[in-house]
């Protein structure tokens, strides 16, 4: 039996299981699992009224099976933009060294800190796998290593940038005030403003992170898989964005 296995099959298997797994890393923590996970169910369904010859409940079934790849489409359709916009992607840390990572942390950190204190509002977005380019469009192109003062003069209140985010890609701010998609989930505490609402916003539709920082309330926090994480130190900052991006 083992003799007719094919290196061809064992290539072809280790290809398959490897684009399943890339699919599940992409939408794991996202609202796109408990829509797969409906999916299933509907299948299981679909096979007990075949299995009891439920003959009504066939028919139906066998007319929503007939158009699940246009469901599937429509359902996942953010999730396999991100998908797409993935492959060739490298991770975020990967072409730049340990050192420039470090001082990248470093100055990300101390700018919130900076901020938190003089009580402006800051919306920073890091791109991972999934490129941000479209939300760039609306915004102004920079290339610029990321350092404390450069972020604080953003931010501040005579800036023309300061209500848009910032975009940082591989270590370097790329793009400054742009324009972010909202979060629509009705779970969002009320509480929260545009600026928290926009970050939560871009983490549902790519895999970026984003970092907040309130005027309102002087805190700092973070958004990750269209979760928000409210109140965090300079300290958090640094860990949290290492173990993402790495």
């Amino acid at each position: 039996m083992i003799s007719q296995v094919r290196w061809q099959d064992v290539i072809d298997i280790i290809i398959v299981a490897f684009i399943i797994y890339r699919v599940f890393l992409l939408i794991k923590g996202t609202r796109a699992i408990q829509l797969l996970l409906g999916l299933v169910i509907v299948m299981f369904v679909f096979a007990l009224a075949k299995r009891f010859e439920l003959f009504t409940l066939s028919w139906i079934f066998n007319s929503f099976i007939g158009s699940i790849v246009f469901v599937i489409i429509v359902i996942f359709q953010d999730d396999i933009r991100r998908l797409l916009l993935a492959l060739g992607r490298s991770p975020f840390f990967r072409k730049i060294s340990y050192v420039k990572e470090t001082l990248f942390l470093d100055e990300l950190s101390s700018a919130c800190v900076v901020m938190k204190k003089r009580s402006m509002g800051a919306l920073i977005v890091i791109e991972r796998e999934v490129g941000l380019e479209e939300f760039m469009e609306a915004g102004v192109r920079f290339d610029a290593e990321v350092n404390a003062e450069l972020m604080v003069s953003i931010f501040q209140f005579a800036s023309p940038l300061h209500d848009g985010a910032t975009i940082i890609r591989e270590g370097r701010i790329v793009s400054a005030g742009c324009v972010l998609p909202l979060t629509t989930a009705d779970e969002v505490d009320k509480s929260l403003g545009t600026r928290h609402r926009a970050a939560i916003g871009i983490t549902e539709v790519t895999d970026a992170v984003s970092i907040v920082v309130s005027e309102e309330k002087g805190i700092i926090s973070y958004a990750y898989h269209g979760q928000i994480f409210l109140n965090i130190n300079a300290d958090d900052v640094k860990r949290i964005l290492k173990e993402i991006l790495s």
